[in-house]
């Protein structure tokens, strides 16, 4: 896997995918997490540092899919413009700015880069080649650098352009940054030498969403968790009245096919005891806490309960591996998110004995962020599809096309 780190880049322009797609305040359209942003940093001071110079190009959103009233984009709301202060206060350099990514404007400004200067091109979702994966876009964008770097886990599922197609422009000169190299190591850690026990835990809505990675669990873990929504499915399967809580009629079937095969590989699956509910899907609602097989009609389940959390810390404490992916809750709000807080607290716990702990992207690290932990477990993934896809044993463009 050929990474930054085994290539020197004095005097070379490096062309780095990133995943600068962060969350923008709705009004001032200031950057409120930086996560993202932060992650790509030590990949942009390492080129810099060699006496290189840096192209960033990244997506915002997905402009083409939200066009205005009038049908055109939006580009006021997904500019990258938006993000250009937070990339220069972190890397420590004014970063010059492309108003368009590819066209002869955009070509000046690249060829005109000095060693150790930063352009980032605009949204590369403005354009409609990115997506659709033209080769003919990916070559204009091939045409500002001379080394490829990929630094975007969050998008290696994508064939897009930037991550994928563009790879065949720098045959031996492209290679993966720091953020990529990491999520492989971590998730290859997870998946192929996990230390025992091996404990994921698994939230969100849907069971139909985690189906595939469940199973690939079964064949490794010892102990499966399951919270959020999804767990009423399984519980509306198994017989029991879940009132109005969230349940996907169409996968019963599915469910109770999941607890018979999860018997048959010995893993432990576990379900929550108990759900603090709600009598509307709202901070405002009145709770209650009840016994998962017997939440009264119209009552919800928004969080999972303290008998749950109890268990489920007692499992994780004894852990030495742990994969979370998806909360337990509706962690947002404030009056369901002690479930989700607990078991990020159990985790950290775990973490601090000496467990290794990766927490799954999208929601999962939203929440881990929200409450302050990051920096007490042992990985925090910056993709959310591209994680889950890796887990399911997809194969990802982004990686494929690096490594070939």
């Amino acid at each position: 896997m050929l990474t930054v780190d085994d290539f020197n880049f004095n005097g070379k322009r490096a062309l780095v995918r990133v995943d600068f797609n962060v969350p923008l305040d709705k009004s001032t359209f200031s950057v409120t997490d930086n996560t993202r942003i932060k992650a790509a940093v030590p990949t942009i001071k390492k080129i810099l540092a060699d006496g290189g110079s840096v192209v960033l190009m990244s997506h915002l959103g997905r402009p083409l899919k939200k066009l205005k009233d009038d049908g055109t984009v939006d580009t006021k709301k997904f500019t990258l413009k938006h993000t250009l202060s937070e990339v220069s206060k972190l890397l420590g350099v004014e970063v010059k700015f492309a108003s368009d990514c590819v066209g002869a404007e955009t070509s000046v400004l690249a060829s005109k880069l000095q060693p150790g200067e930063v352009l980032l091109l605009e949204n590369l979702r403005f354009h409609k080649g990115e997506e659709k994966g033209e080769e003919d876009f990916a070559r204009q964008l091939a045409s500002l650098g001379n080394i490829y770097v990929n630094d975007a886990f969050g998008t290696a599922h994508r064939a897009h352009a930037s991550t994928a197609i563009i790879a065949q422009f720098f045959p031996g000169a492209k290679m993966f940054g720091y953020v990529m190299a990491n999520e492989i190591k971590n998730a290859e850690r997870i998946m192929q030498h996990a230390e025992k026990p091996f404990t994921a835990i698994m939230g969100g809505a849907k069971v139909s969403d985690k189906i595939l990675i469940i199973e690939q669990l079964m064949l490794r873990c010892n102990h499966i968790l399951i919270g959020g929504g999804m767990a009423y499915t399984f519980f509306k399967a198994m017989g029991g009245n879940i009132g109005s809580s969230l349940c996907e009629t169409d996968k019963l079937d599915l469910a109770k096919q999941l607890l018979e095969r999860a018997k048959q590989s010995g893993v432990q699956f576990h379900l929550p005891f108990d759900s603090v509910l709600g009598d509307k899907f709202d901070n405002d609602a009145q709770t209650s806490i009840s016994d998962n097989m017997s939440i009264p009609d119209g009552w919800m389940g928004l969080d999972i309960g303290p008998k749950a959390v109890t268990a489920f810390s007692e499992i994780i404490s004894k852990s030495k591996t742990i994969l979370w992916n998806g909360p337990m809750g509706v962690f947002e709000m404030e009056k369901f998110a002690a479930g989700t807080k607990g078991i990020a607290d159990a985790i950290v716990s775990a973490t601090s004995k000496g467990a290794f702990s990766l927490i799954g992207g999208g929601d999962s690290a939203a929440a881990i962020n929200k409450f302050g932990l990051a920096d007490k477990v042992s990985y925090v993934s910056t993709g959310g599809g591209a994680l889950l896809e890796y887990f399911e044993g997809r194969e990802l463009p982004g990686i494929k096309m690096i490594m070939s």
